[in-house]
């Protein structure tokens, strides 16, 4: 799978609204055939740091994503309310599932 985590610093007067700014984008992108998992969290730490964990089933899946409509549209919608250029880790990892942690199995 494709395995992307993005740290996005967010002006002041967009953060409450980040989740609504993104809302169309998100709802798109989880719905493409190729989409595992699409979700947001804000950081405990910082208010102005959104960080979204998404992965694809594949290359193909990727690439189609990038390639999507909505794709631009997101990034548009994005743009005036970030403060700095978006941090990215991209790979590609075995499987299509989370591992479980055996360091703290729960029986």
């Amino acid at each position: 799978m494709i395995f992307i985590v993005v740290r996005f610093k967010v002006r002041p007067e967009f953060q409450d609204s980040w989740l609504e700014i993104t809302e169309e984008f998100t709802a798109a992108t989880r719905a493409e055939p190729g989409n595992l998992w699409y979700e947001w969290s804000r950081s405990v730490d910082d208010p102005a740091e959104f960080v979204l964990v998404e992965a694809f089933r594949d290359a193909q899946a990727g690439s189609d994503h990038v390639r999507a409509d909505h794709f631009k549209k997101g990034l548009d919608a994005m743009r005036p309310a970030l403060r700095e250029t978006p941090r990215i880790v991209h790979t590609e990892v075995p499987g299509t599932q989370w591992s479980r942690m055996g360091e703290l199995e729960i029986a």
